[in-house]
């Protein structure tokens, strides 16, 4: 058993076993953007994962290599009063050809979860949980050039776009790449979104793994916080995601966390960036072990978001899926029994 590292706002680890992975809408004013009604927070819940693991092995074997969540894992969490899953898988899986038709197989079993999961009132947010790539290659690449960005999308929100429950996650923590070049794809595939003629409301991270703690800084080019505000939808109808871990370096890969008033603080110069620019937020991945300055740190975190609704829209927990083992951040629950980190995420529930 060994640790892949990724970044989740820094580095975030997914588990493989046996060489497996196991692993806005604005409310201001400006372009392609409208004023909404703020109802305090719409989502509250957790990614379930698995259909992204074993990103070296493509396509993979399900089951195998990968699993889809079963839609029935669901009324766990919905019994503890979440409303929203999000689902990573992997854009590779679904079209296997740049510009060409999704695999059948993999998209039955894609749609067999989103419209089993809606069917009971939940909210699904699909995550293509790539980091702005495809085959290793950028996003706005000769090889991966928008246009085939667009393409996926364009076949994607057609298949969902009749689902007002269905989120469309635009895209997993961006990284390593010009901020403007972000950008640029992100609007491709929000315009690919809205041409198809799905109104459905679309997730919009930012560079540097989205990271909340970093929105504002430039240490890995032109800040989110800069760049981000040229985003366009033509729809009126986005947020932006940011992900926040609460260990030391903001990776999601330690059992310890930073002091629980310091996890909160992280998230202070974001919510500022979203009330002075007119957007509302997705805390789409954070995550702790469970330890009693941990547990301290997640509720203070969600205290804030709580206490900002009028700009955060909801949260989803990293994470959960039936192939997790003993992930410290695991909240599956064991045979039935809650995991520790449930106690702290139910008094946020009720």
């Amino acid at each position: 058993m060994g640790w892949q590292l990724y970044q989740g706002g820094g580095p975030k680890a997914e588990l493989w076993l046996d060489d497996l992975a196991l692993g806005a809408t604005r409310i201001g004013c400006g372009e392609g953007v409208t004023q909404q009604p703020v109802t305090g927070l719409k989502w509250r819940g957790v990614s379930l994962a698995g259909a992204e693991f074993a990103p070296q092995t493509l396509p993979g074997v399900h089951n195998t290599n990968y699993v889809y969540p079963s839609a029935g894992s669901v009324a766990y969490f919905k019994g503890k009063g979440m409303n929203t899953v999000r689902l990573p898988f992997l854009w590779e899986r679904l079209q296997p050809a740049l510009n060409q038709p999704f695999d059948a197989a993999e998209l039955g079993r894609l749609r067999d979860f989103v419209q089993q999961v809606t069917a009971t009132g939940v909210t699904v947010v699909i995550d293509p949980h790539n980091y702005a790539r495809y085959r290793d290659q950028l996003i706005g690449s000769a090889a991966v050039p928008n246009s085939a960005f667009a393409d996926f999308w364009t076949r994607l929100a057609t298949q969902f776009k009749g689902n007002p429950l269905v989120v469309f996650g635009l895209m997993n923590e961006p990284h390593d790449m010009p901020t403007e070049q972000w950008l640029s794809a992100a609007n491709a595939g929000i315009a690919a979104i809205r041409n198809s003629g799905a109104t459905n409301v679309v997730t919009v991270p930012g560079n540097a793994w989205t990271g909340a703690h970093s929105w504002l800084e430039n240490g890995y080019g032109t800040a989110n916080g800069t760049v981000m505000k040229n985003i366009v939808d033509p729809g009126k109808n986005m947020v932006f995601e940011v992900h926040q871990y609460a260990d030391s370096n903001s990776s999601g890969t330690s059992a310890d966390c930073v002091a629980p008033a310091a996890a909160a603080q992280r998230l202070v110069a974001f919510t500022g960036w979203l009330r002075t620019n007119g957007y509302r937020a997705l805390l789409g991945e954070f995550g702790a072990a469970s330890n009693t300055n941990c547990n301290q740190a997640i509720d203070q975190m969600l205290a804030h978001v709580e206490a900002n609704s009028d700009v955060w829209a909801g949260w989803t927990w990293w994470a959960a899926g039936p192939w997790w083992g003993s992930y410290m951040y695991s909240i599956e629950p064991a045979n039935g029994a809650d995991k520790p980190q449930m106690s702290v995420l139910s008094t946020h529930l009720k």
